[in-house]
């Protein structure tokens, strides 16, 4: 909750003071003259000693006081980025994941479950992105330096006694540059003031805890004038030449003031919103101007106002949730000719960039420095005028309709991703499939044996799962009271041959694109142990676990795997570059789907893609028509296909089990489906008569979607099997 920009949008008219880098010494100073402060706000001497001692300054916040993104992006990019597909897609998911929690919550505070769930995603994108700087450090520094300083000090106090307190740890405690923190980050000030213990254990834990985040921003919104059941607005179409002066958000009108000014909403019909008061007064928003949309705004508005003090901000937390409720999004047009990019369109356009040679890092639609340079540069290639280095619409659609110098290259890999077999490869593939490190103490975590391999067993309220030592592999996930998700051969050969079925992990290449005989098929990991790093159980029961192969000689990549089992599953895998030189890859998570008959079901959302074909060698694009099946007639009864630029959302559908499984992913542009067919399985001694039972649907970056990554930089394969009743 980043109250701050309250006195931001006062503070940001004024020009910037130079700071000078205040040394060590003057921050230890600094803090020393707090001490007294501390003591008197019940913090105690020991806790403030322990809790501020080797805290270093960060200099590079300060000019952050003066660059907010609320007040220098322009709204249609700003609202491109946190109102795209992805979060809606990903809003919609939560909504359904944590509906009994949702609905509890509301019941309590007045506030719906769309609502809450936007401010979520808008704030951390549901929990993925906290924050990267140590809290302590940030504050400690603002409240030493630059402008502003008693309000961070205030900050930094709220901060010590949540600490001292033991509601958090200090251990790991990241957030904004500006001291959010958490799901929904609060500042430390309002934590005190408005977190409530969601989840009944005790304590307010807005960083482990959902209950206790999404509990504590509805009761943020109720206690800042959350009106039941009321709208937060409507988006509006003005009469011509209507007089703009009128807008504003502390102007207020009667409905029928508006009404009788000949605003109507978007779609037509009567001013009168579902669940308002006849009576009731509006604001008007023109936010980018009368040529631009309009909403007229509501009470409930301005309690998402408060939580953010921006008209952005505001506005993206409201129209994410209409998304979230089913709603079409904004129906005017933006007054650009160059609109914002939602998250897959960035990732598109860094795709682009890669293959023209621009070394940007991961396409994983972030759009930082590099990213900005490497668009300038075409843009100038171009021959635009102001090369600014924005990623919009018009680059996107310039560099989709010009060829890169160098074509995009075709499979098989260029030699960039051809890896030798490291060193100590061997040693590892040799040794016991033995956990490395000692088990976790945690509830619901056990070591054990599934079909004769050694592996962590996992039992939450909603669902059990095994994952094998050998290979970091998922071997089951059973959703209570359903069936295994996962197959696994009742043939699978002995250890080391690597473990047919389950989730194999096939990294850093995949197939033998590129590679030789004298390495092992689909990377290096999947017949190697694994070490289970950190496990942890959330407050729901829900069980994260964090795990890694071993470190490779020779191999600049690094990879961990982090999986979350709840009522669904998600299964990231991050790779690290930590060399000095780009390296490009190639990835899957080789999912083994168990279904009830392979000729029988069918996949949803792979309509109109593009694909490559195994059995063709990839030399011919075809695209699919209609849904996966192996009663395909272009080639029934088997597949082995590579889809490309993939959309990231597919739905198994077996009527044998009467379930549907939803699969979404990220970071992943390309989707393997596999199934060899009665003829291929015979010569498979792990398969045979197994083929029916399973569908191989593989998150991936394979075929032509190769993944280069920049020195230090890293790049995030997320994949989520929800399972619900067909």
């Amino acid at each position: 909750m980043r109250l701050y920009t309250r006195w931001l949008l006062g503070a940001l008219c004024l020009a910037s003071a130079s700071v000078a880098a205040a040394p060590q010494d003057d921050l230890d100073r600094c803090l020393a003259t707090l001490q007294p402060q501390a003591l008197k706000q019940g913090i105690s001497a020991a806790g403030f000693t322990r809790l501020t001692a080797g805290l270093t300054p960060d200099l590079s916040v300060l000019p952050l006081l003066d660059a907010q993104p609320e007040f220098t992006t322009p709204l249609w990019d700003y609202l491109a980025a946190l109102v795209d597909t992805q979060r809606v897609d990903d809003g919609r998911a939560r909504l359904s994941l944590h509906r009994d929690l949702l609905t509890t919550v509301s019941a309590q505070y007045g506030v719906d479950p769309a609502t809450i769930v936007a401010v979520w995603g808008v704030e951390s994108d549901y929990g993925r992105v906290f924050g990267k700087r140590p809290l302590l450090q940030s504050l400690a520094t603002l409240s030493c330096n630059g402008r502003r300083q008693p309000f961070f000090r205030g900050e930094l106090l709220a901060l010590l006694r949540l600490l001292d307190a033991g509601d958090l740890q200090a251990e790991g405690l990241t957030g904004s540059w500006a001291g959010a923190f958490g799901h929904t980050q609060f500042m430390p000030s309002t934590y005190a003031r408005i977190a409530v213990d969601g989840d009944g254990d005790g304590r307010r834990d807005l960083v482990a805890s959902i209950p206790d985040a999404l509990a504590s921003t509805a009761n943020y919104l109720a206690k800042a004038g959350w009106r039941t059941g009321q709208p937060w607005g409507m988006e509006v179409k003005l009469p011509p030449g209507f007089n703009a002066s009128l807008a504003g958000r502390t102007q207020r009108k009667p409905l029928a003031a508006w009404r009788a000014l000949g605003i109507v909403p978007v779609g037509g019909g009567a001013l009168a919103p579902a669940g308002l008061p006849a009576d009731s007064n509006a604001a008007l928003l023109l936010p980018t101007g009368a040529k631009g949309p309009a909403w007229l705004v509501f009470r409930n508005y301005d309690a998402i106002y408060a939580y953010n003090a921006a008209e952005s901000y505001a506005l993206a937390i409201a129209t994410l949730s209409d998304r979230l409720r089913g709603g079409p999004g904004i129906v005017a047009a933006w007054p650009t000719d160059d609109p914002g990019l939602g998250r897959t369109e960035r990732r598109e356009l860094q795709t682009l960039l890669l293959a023209r040679g621009h070394a940007i890092g991961a396409a994983d639609g972030m759009i930082g420095t590099a990213t900005r340079r490497a668009i300038q540069a075409e843009q100038q290639r171009l021959g635009w005028a102001d090369p600014d280095g924005r990623a919009g619409q018009r680059i996107l659609t310039a560099l989709r309709g010009a060829p890169p110098s160098s074509p995009i290259p075709a499979i098989p890999m260029p030699t960039s991703t051809v890896f030798s077999l490291p060193s100590n490869h061997a040693r590892y593939v040799q040794s016991p499939a033995a956990p490395a490190a000692a088990l976790p103490k945690v509830q619901g975590l056990s070591l054990g044996q599934v079909q004769g391999f050694m592996a962590w067993k996992v039992e939450t309220p909603f669902a059990t799962a095994a994952i094998a030592v050998f290979g970091g592999q998922l071997l089951s996930y059973v959703p209570k009271g359903g069936k295994d998700v996962m197959w696994l051969s009742p043939s699978a050969q002995p250890l080391p041959t690597p473990i047919r079925g389950g989730t194999p992990v096939c990294w850093p290449y995949f197939g033998r694109q590129g590679q030789g005989t004298d390495v092992p098929s689909h990377g290096f990991v999947r017949n190697v142990p694994w070490t289970l790093q950190q496990a942890r159980r959330e407050a729901d029961g829900t069980m994260v676990l964090s795990l890694a192969p071993p470190a490779l000689d020779t191999l600049a990549l690094r990879l961990r795997m982090e999986l979350r089992i709840g009522r669904t599953l998600e299964q990231r895998l991050v790779t690290e570059n930590t060399g000095t030189q780009p390296v490009s890859f190639t990835q899957a998570l080789h999912n083994y789907f168990q279904v009830s008959d392979a000729t029988q079901v069918s996949v949803d959302g792979l309509d109109g893609l593009s694909y490559l074909d195994k059995f063709e060698n990839y030399a011919t694009a075809h695209t699919q028509q209609g849904a996966w099946s192996l009663r395909d007639p272009r080639d029934p009864g088997r597949s082995d296909r590579i889809y490309t630029n993939a959309g990231g959302r597919y739905v198994l559908n077996d009527p044998g089990f009467r379930r549907r499984l939803e699969i979404t992913t990220q970071g992943s542009r390309s989707l393997v489906a596999w199934n060899p067919g009665e003829a291929g399985a015979a010569k498979m001694a792990d398969v045979g008569a197994g083929w029916r039972n399973y569908v191989c649907l593989e998150a991936a970056n394979a075929g032509p979607d190769v993944v280069t990554l920049a020195a230090g930089a890293t790049h995030t394969l997320v994949q989520t099997f929800r399972v619900s009743p067909l």
